[in-house]
Parts: C-alpha cells; sequence; structure tokens
C-alpha cells in the first residue's frame, strides 16, 4: 500500500517539496521519504521489474550503488508491481537498494511526481534528485521506451 500526502501536486518542479509518500519496499518495510531528511534521495521511477530496458537500468544502480552510497545518497526505485514482485525481482538480480511498490492504489506516487502514464498503466522513467531538506534539484523525464542515462544522475548526485 502506498500513500500520498494530501495536498500533493500532479506535477513537480526545480526547487519544489518533494511530494512525500509512504510505501513498502521489497521486503514489506514501510517508507516515508519525509523520514529521509538530512541526507539527499535519488528517486527512480521505472515502468515494469523484469522487464529488459528497467534490468539494464537498475542493474547499472546495483553496478554503481557504492558511488550513491559514497554520495550520502539513498536510492528509491519505485514501481508499479506488488511488493511480492518486487521481492522476487531484488533477490533475482541482487538490488540492496529499496524497491518500492506504488501497486495500491494504483499509480499514486508516480502520479504525485507527475510521471505516470495513463494509458500505459505505469510510470515513465523519472529520475529525481531531492536534497536534505527535501526539495527537489535535479529531474528528468523519459518516456518508457527511452532509457535514462545513469551517468547524468550520479552526476547530478555529486553536485549537491
Amino acid at each position: 500500500m502506498s500513500r500520498v500526502q494530501s495536498g500533493a501536486s500532479e506535477t513537480v518542479g526545480l526547487g519544489q517539496p518533494a511530494p512525500s509518500f509512504t510505501a513498502r519496499n521489497q521486503h514489506g518495510e514501510l517508507l516515508t521519504v519525509s523520514s529521509l531528511r538530512g541526507a539527499p534521495a535519488v528517486i527512480i521511477f521505472y515502468p515494469w521489474a523484469f522487464s529488459s530496458i528497467c534490468r539494464d537500468e537498475l542493474a547499472a544502480v546495483r553496478d554503481d550503488h557504492e558511488r550513491f552510497v559514497a554520495l550520502g545518497a539513498r536510492v528509491l526505485a519505485v514501481s508499479c508491481d506488488a511488493m511480492y514482485t518486487l521481492r522476487a525481482y531484488a533477490d533475482a538480480e541482487g538490488f540492496r537498494f529499496d524497491l518500492l511498490s506504488d501497486h495500491w492504489p494504483h499509480g499514486a506516487i508516480a502520479r504525485a511526481y507527475g510521471v505516470f502514464d495513463e494509458q500505459a498503466g505505469c510510470a515513465r522513467r523519472g529520475s529525481f534528485i531531492v536534497d536534505s531538506a527535501g526539495l527537489i534539484r535535479w529531474l528528468q523525464v523519459n518516456q518508457i521506451n527511452e532509457p535514462r542515462e545513469l551517468a547524468a544522475v550520479l552526476t547530478a548526485a555529486a553536485n549537491l
């Protein structure tokens, strides 16, 4: 179950507060974005677990995870998949970062960040860097079939 704080906007912009939400990770643990204040966060929306582009992107995050950790940034990967699917995905791919379920209400978090694709029923490839005060400092949204460049995400996180 994911919950978006009431009053969250349908789109977000640079310098605005990141919409707060609570969601379960692949282990069933509740995580609230607002609880991460004091450290930067990298929020990565992706369409589907086990799909080829998503697998490649998240494998790159896995392989460079120590670089994010060295920057003090916590990685949160968000999809509309169910928590149990995310657990199987994380176990199969060796993902040690949080995979958050935006399954129910379906796509609520992606909608709050302005990246939900109504026709496909999933998130577009949105990338958001949130600073330690909870403000969005960098964002990029790619279409479902357009892979993101992890190097750009790492560079943006390093420039906080």
